[in-house]
C-alpha cells in the first residue's frame, strides 16, 4: 500500500534496538518469517501522519560481515529486502565502538537514522554529544533519544516521514580506503554493476568481493536465478 513502509532497526547487542522497537510498536507487534527462510524477525507498526511505519527489529550485530548466521541475516535484508529506512542504534555511552557497525550500513544503503540511544544515561555520565556535527560529517540524520524513557520519539518519527516522502535526502559519507584498495574497487565496481544494476551498491559488493565474501557471493547467484537471469 502506498502509505506503509519498512523501518528496519540495526544494531549491537544491548544497545536499546530491541527497546525502541517495543516503545514504538507497543502491542502491534508480531514474529513472523522472513522472505521464505525459517528466520523470524520480530516485526511491529507505528502510525504517524496517516502513514503505517512497518518496524523490521533484525538481530543485534557488532558488524554486517556474514561471520554468523545473525549477521547474514541482518545483512541481507538490508541490502537485498530494501526497507525505506535503516534505524542504525548505537549506545551514546560508547558511541566509537558502536559506529563500526552504523558505517558498515552506510556503504550499504542510503536511507538511513543514526539513533544515539542512551543519551540520558550518557549525560549522567557528563558525555556530551554534538549530534549536529555528526550528521554532517555522516551525511544521514543523527537523533538523539532515550528508548527506555521514549525521550526523541517525535523527532525521530517525523524525520522517518520526512525521508520517505522525500523532504529529507541522504548522502551517506563514502569512507576512503588506501590506494591499493580504491584502485581495485575502480576496477572491480563496473563489472559488479553490470550484474546487479541499480539494486545493490556496486562498490560496497566490490568491497565484500575483495574481502573474499563467499556467503555474499552464494546470496546473489541465489537470487538471479530467482530472477531467471543467468
Amino acid at each position: 500500500m502506498g502509505n506503509e513502509y519498512r523501518i528496519a532497526l540495526a544494531g549491537n547487542p544491548n544497545t536499546g534496538k530491541s527497546t525502541l522497537f517495543n516503545a514504538l510498536t507497543g502491542l502491534r507487534q508480531h514474529t513472523g518469517n522472513w522472505a521464505g527462510k525459517t528466520v523470524s524477525l520480530a516485526q511491529g507498526s507505528v502510525e504517524f501522519k496517516n502513514k503505517i511505519f512497518q518496524l523490521i527489529d533484525l538481530p543485534g550485530t557488532y558488524s554486517l560481515f556474514s561471520n554468523s548466521k545473525d549477521e547474514e541475516v541482518a545483512r541481507n535484508y538490508i541490502v537485498f529486502e530494501k526497507p525505506d529506512v535503516t534505524l542504525v542504534v548505537l549506545d551514546a555511552t560508547s558511541l566509537e565502538r558502536n559506529l563500526n557497525l552504523a558505517l558498515q550500513v552506510l556503504e550499504m544503503t542510503k536511507n538511513v537514522i543514526i539513533c544515539i540511544n542512551l543519551i540520558d544515561i550518557a549525560e549522567n555520565q557528563g558525555i556530551e554529544i554534538n549530534e549536529r556535527l555528526l550528521t554532517n560529517r555522516l551525511g544521514v540524520p543523527v537523533i538523539k533519544i532515550s528508548a527506555r524513557n521514549k525521550i526523541g520519539f517525535p523527532l525521530l518519527l517525523d524525520t522517518i516521514d520526512r525521508i520517505v516522502t522525500g523532504a529529507i535526502e541522504c548522502h551517506p559519507a563514502q569512507l576512503q580506503y588506501p590506494e591499493e584498495i580504491e584502485q581495485k574497487i575502480q576496477q572491480i565496481e563496473p563489472e559488479v554493476r553490470k550484474i546487479v544494476g541499480n539494486q545493490v551498491s556496486a562498490r560496497w559488493v566490490a568491497l565484500r568481493l575483495l574481502d573474499g565474501d563467499q556467503s555474499l557471493l552464494d546470496e546473489i547467484n541465489r537470487l538471479l536465478v530467482l530472477k531467471g537471469v543467468s
